[in-house]
């Protein structure tokens, strides 16, 4: 009854800030955009996608079922983001802006690469529409699988549990796209340096919202 009564005191602390509500909101409004955007990069991607090439990895395995980890574990993965949001509301706003970010800048990257999936790679059955939604074809630079797992990990960095957790997704995703030759190897070890880059570009960009992350609000009501 007390741990009730302790979540419906912080989400009265934090939802009657005002800056925090439109923060909240904004940070909504650029996953939304980013969302959209990421639909016709992929598509643009797919259609223009080009020949495949030789990989280091893919080439020299065979691809295995990996279909239900494949779609399900990210599902699992961003649940388990969404209880910890919930949890602690303060994290809200900078981790949606920072998936936002990433998003975005994936999008760009993916609509100026064209090349085109490994010959053999797995195909999806996995609960198809999801999978027509968010999964193209030829968005391939950088893995998203590897990259945002990687992301969570440096925004939960002063809590050791999660970083290492989410840095162990990030590795344990990478191998599955691998295995299933949806992405080469040079998405998946690409997407810790870029993703690396992206963390501190949301560092600069969304310097409040790190901090009520970091910090919380004071407990004074705006």
């Amino acid at each position: 009854m007390n741990s009730i009564k302790s979540y419906i005191s912080k989400y009265e602390h934090y939802f009657s800030n005002r800056r925090f509500i439109g923060e909240v909101l904004v940070a909504f409004g650029l996953l939304l955009i980013s969302l959209v955007v990421n639909f016709y990069a992929g598509v643009y991607a797919t259609e223009k996608a080009s020949n495949f090439v030789s990989d280091i990895i893919l080439s020299n395995i065979r691809v295995f079922d990996v279909d239900t980890i494949f779609v399900w574990g990210p599902v699992v993965f961003w649940a388990y983001i969404a209880i910890l949001c919930l949890k602690e509301p303060r994290r809200i706003p900078f981790v949606l802006k920072s998936i936002a970010l990433f998003v975005l800048i994936r999008s760009v990257f993916i609509s100026m690469t064209h090349i085109g999936p490994f010959p053999d790679h797995l195909v999806l059955t996995s609960n198809t529409r999801m999978v027509k939604d968010f999964t193209f074809g030829g968005d391939l630079f950088f893995s998203a699988h590897t990259g945002l797992p990687f992301l969570m990990a440096m925004v939960f960095y002063k809590n050791v549990r999660l970083r290492v957790l989410f840095m162990l997704t990030a590795v344990f995703f990478g191998i599955i796209v691998l295995l299933a030759h949806r992405h080469y190897s040079i998405d998946v070890l690409s997407a810790f340096f870029i993703t690396y880059a992206i963390f501190h570009i949301a560092e600069i960009f969304f310097k409040w919202d790190l901090r009520v992350f970091d910090e919380g609000l004071p407990m004074v009501k705006s």
